[in-house]
């Protein structure tokens, strides 16, 4: 049998979110948002290490012991809303390995079998592409701020099945190379591979309304 590649999994938490408030350790079903994604990263078998970047002291104290994570503390530069490519190099900075994996506290619907196999494709075809990032197919009719429709014609109104497809980068997963991003200083590399994830695992949790809809998803 084909031994399984492992990554280091990178997953930052800060404090200070501005449009939810504390929303990483809000309590759903009596959890904290950020227990979900570990949970998640621990069931997976292509990940060998957590590493958590963080300044909450409570999620220190909580896995300081746990085998399977390294706790980091966040620098004080890094607080609040910051450029995550520089959160990632601090990591780097520290911590050996030669694939990484980021993802958020704020995806907890992502399952682990997806992330396996986002790390078995990337290891597949590591010649052609240096990064990989997921993405949610869009078709849908789009249009500019002054009224121009961007991808169809109002003439044809084409039904949404036959336009072309855009493609939203949710923000669930992020892969790389240690090579990769200190050449290009980005998780998201020259050579990236876009990889389609389900849609029903996507949400990414930006504000109050995307909050109240995964605690409705998830009870």
């Amino acid at each position: 049998m084909r031994k399984i590649e492992k990554v280091i999994a990178i997953l930052p938490i800060r404090s200070q979110s501005q449009r939810v408030k504390h929303k990483n350790v809000r309590l759903i079903n009596g959890k904290p948002l950020y227990y979900y994604i570990i949970h998640t990263l621990k069931q997976c078998q292509t990940i060998n290490r957590i590493v958590i970047n963080t300044d909450y002291t409570t999620i220190h104290h909580e896995f300081r012991d746990d085998p399977q994570v390294i706790m980091m503390e966040r620098a004080n530069h890094l607080k609040g809303n910051c450029n995550m490519n520089l959160v990632i190099e601090s990591v780097l900075k520290e911590i050996k390995g030669d694939y990484f994996l980021q993802t958020h506290a704020t995806n907890p619907l992502l399952q682990s079998s997806t992330i396996d196999n986002v790390v078995k494709r990337i290891f597949q075809y590591k010649n052609s592409y240096d990064s990989l990032f997921s993405v949610t197919k869009v078709q849908k009719r789009f249009w500019s701020l002054d009224g121009e429709p961007l991808n169809h014609s109002i003439v044809d109104e084409p039904t949404t099945q036959i336009l072309e497809p855009y493609f939203e980068e949710n923000s669930c997963i992020y892969l790389f190379s240690r090579e990769s991003f200190l050449k290009n200083k980005s998780r998201i590399g020259t050579k990236p591979m876009m990889y389609e994830i389900p849609k029903n695992e996507s949400w990414d949790i930006d504000d109050e309304e995307d909050m109240q809809l995964i605690i409705k998803l998830m009870n």
